[in-house]
């Protein structure tokens, strides 16, 4: 029996039969052909669950059974990328079923997109999608990604980091601003010194730093997992100075936990004072990083303090530092033999006069 559309009231209704019985819904809409888009989606999903059992969702469905499932356990970062696609950057995706996900339509939703968004924004929208996807791949709701969609090539630039000259002035300026207030002032400085995240040192406690061995062991953080992180003398110096047996190394007045962003305002103020680039949390992060690599540490060991999964992870944070790069070149052509050094060094025989 095939669908059939009748109205009651202003609000269009169908019906359709699936094993000799009857199904028939409201659509909640006054149009037609939206209300026939609807229907004909119902039918599908009620032909599937006859036949296999199974009931595919819509991607907006999708999203939420997600969350649902992952609010408990994911970073809050993760849920609020999550979150955020399923509310603002579905562009026309919300009501069509995951299985039919093809490559135009994902594609055409891009276009969308990127109307109003950089190509590297596409990237991490198309990025969360595969993630929905291959996720319910795991679950057994569909046997693989629908579509094949490859991400658009960027541009890489450099990406800003806290010039080491600017360092101490640009901490001051935050202090400056922050006045008597510890929490943003702390902050900073746990992921200039430790490389944590924002959302890190919101929940940094003080059981976690043994003084003894000046290490900091980071006891919530996004991938599960953190090795002891060697305390420097000056961090050490400023957290002994507020130290506590027990309990959250940063709070609002009101003893209550701080929001994600909170570091943000301060940040800004301080990178217009003292002419700083636009320096964030994340990029706070990246200074850390850089600095590490610029100091001789081996990529492996900088994983591991960032607590990446994936070493690619860790070489997007690195920034190219050119007269590192320079410094390496006369290096190499010193002992190749180019260099000034390794001319001749026995002075010409000059004419002597009898």
């Amino acid at each position: 029996m095939s669908i059939r559309l009748f109205k009651v009231g202003s609000t269009w209704h169908y019906r359709f039969q699936i094993d000799g019985k009857r199904v028939q819904r409201s659509t909640h809409e006054t149009d037609r052909q939206r209300a026939n888009k609807i229907a004909e989606q119902a039918h599908r999903r009620a032909r599937l669950w006859a036949r296999d059992g199974r009931e595919i969702p819509t991607v907006a469905e999708l999203v939420s059974q997600w969350l649902e499932i992952h609010e408990a356990s994911a970073s809050v970062a993760h849920i609020k990328v999550v979150e955020t696609f399923g509310r603002l950057h579905l562009h026309g995706l919300d009501e069509v079923l995951i299985d039919e996900l093809t490559t135009e339509r994902v594609e055409l939703a891009r276009v969308k997109h990127l109307e109003a968004h950089a190509p590297v924004s596409a990237n991490q929208w198309l990025k969360v999608l595969r993630l929905l996807c291959n996720w319910a791949v795991r679950r057994g709701v569909i046997p693989a990604v629908p579509f094949r969609v490859k991400v658009l090539k960027v541009q890489k630039k450099p990406r800003a980091i806290l010039p080491v000259n600017l360092a101490h002035d640009w901490l001051a300026a935050i202090d400056a601003r922050e006045g008597d207030r510890d929490g943003v002032r702390t902050a900073v400085r746990l992921m200039l010194g430790l490389g944590l995240r924002e959302s890190e040192t919101i929940t940094a406690r003080w059981e976690w730093l043994d003084v003894e061995r000046r290490t900091y062991t980071p006891g919530r953080t996004k991938g599960r997992e953190a090795d002891p992180l060697p305390v420097p003398d000056w961090l050490f110096a400023y957290l002994m100075e507020r130290h506590k047996p027990e309990g959250y190394m940063l709070h609002k007045r009101n003893v209550r936990p701080y929001a994600p962003g909170f570091t943000r305002l301060a940040m800004l103020a301080a990178n217009q004072a003292v002419g700083a680039p636009h320096i964030t949390a994340h990029r706070l992060r990246g200074t850390f990083a850089t600095l590490l690599s610029r100091s001789g540490v081996p990529p492996q060991d900088i994983q591991r303090v960032l607590r990446h999964k994936n070493l690619a992870t860790t070489a997007a944070y690195l920034e190219v530092d050119m007269q590192t790069v320079a410094r390496g070149q006369a290096i190499i052509a010193d002992s190749i033999g180019f260099g000034l050094r390794h001319q001749s060094s026995v002075a010409p025989v000059a004419n002597v006069d009898p």
